[in-house]
């Protein structure tokens, strides 16, 4: 019985030494990602041989396949196969209902790695959190260990990527929504370790995506967030992103934003500028009988889906299409963007 102790108390120490080394090991690796003049963590994602790029879009998925989530998987999949996607962006709202509790969750392989598992979705997902991960354990879902469980995770508060033809920054929108700061407690909980003090975490954000967008010298700039600017879903627009973040997408000319948080897919487009914002919201639990067509007063709404789905992004240096697909693959609405005319086709 002591000898099995022993032995049991041994692998424990060794399996978390393991652990701590390939943590550290993990964040050496990835130092060379980050230029060290970078005010937001820059990674450099390659395009393909012709100097085009595609990608997935999903958001507010994780629920351990349950409602229609592993079905949605499945189609993504398929999409990703035969578009030869770059990457897979994930809009937030990753492990519902709390986040995770700890990078030892078992949420984190139930709800990602065992759902994901097409060849096409090997790739890096470039993940923000949203609201419902701030409700659980923030610093778990941004450890450098859940990529040594799957290395296909990356996840930040805000981040960009670059490409040769198109940055992509990804924004922390949660701390922007004073809400989440009024509710009672006994509601819900949030882990606002790292943001606090709340009005520093914000405008150093803001400064930081300025000096960035602005010495941005990308063909295209597309931002994501997980709280819609425009939207005719249950939440609907977030007016503290309408104050702060609108107007940089303006000020430099950002082509896209993209979002989740209402659990639909949507595409909506601009009155007075060239911005499209598209949320993909639908990666599990939709269906909420919420859109309100109505409120579109001024015609903007392109596309508006009460269900399940993803959306899907190709592009090069002259044209993106943008493709929404149900949760049975099925083509709902495409959209194709001349970076030429700034118009859409």
């Amino acid at each position: 019985m002591v000898v099995a102790m022993a032995a049991a108390m041994a692998s424990g120490f060794r399996t978390k030494a393991l652990l701590d080394l390939a943590c550290c090991l993990t964040v050496v690796f990835s130092a060379f990602l980050v230029p060290s003049y970078a005010k937001l963590t820059t990674i450099e994602h390659p395009v393909k041989a012709d100097r085009s790029l595609s990608f997935l879009v999903i958001g507010d998925w994780g629920r351990r396949g349950f409602y229609n989530q592993s079905e949605v998987a499945f189609q993504m999949g398929r999409i990703g196969e035969k578009l030869d996607v770059d990457f897979v962006i994930s809009t937030g709202d990753n492990f519902y209902d709390n986040g995770l509790t700890s990078v030892y969750d078992p949420a984190f392989r139930e709800s990602f790695t065992n759902i994901y598992t097409a060849k096409s979705l090997q790739k890096q997902w470039y993940t923000v959190l949203g609201n419902h991960d701030y409700r659980g354990n923030v610093e778990a879902q941004l450890s450098p260990i859940l990529r040594n469980v799957d290395k296909r995770w990356i996840c930040m508060r805000s981040f960009i990527v670059k490409t040769e033809i198109l940055d992509i920054f990804f924004v922390d929108t949660t701390p922007f929504v004073d809400s989440n700061f009024m509710c009672p407690e006994e509601e819900h909980s949030y882990d606002w370790e790292g943001v606090l003090p709340r009005k520093t975490y914000l405008a150093t954000l803001i400064k930081d995506l300025k000096a960035e967008m602005r010495d941005s010298t990308a063909k295209w700039k597309f931002v994501v967030g997980h709280h819609a600017i425009r939207s005719l879903g249950q939440h609907g627009e977030t007016p503290e992103l309408i104050k702060f973040l609108l107007p940089l997408l303006k000020e430099y000319n950002v082509d896209a934003y993209m979002n989740g948080h209402d659990h639909c897919l949507e595409h909506i487009s601009s009155i007075d500028e060239s911005i499209q914002y598209l949320t993909s919201g639908g990666g599990s639990k939709a269906w909420r009988g919420d859109l309100k067509p109505e409120e579109d007063i001024n015609h903007t709404a392109k596309f508006l889906y009460d269900g399940q789905g993803f959306m899907s992004v190709e592009m090069n240096e002259k044209e993106a299409m943008i493709v929404f697909y149900d949760v049975d693959g099925k083509v709902l609405h495409d959209w194709k963007i001349s970076k030429q005319l700034y118009s859409a086709v």
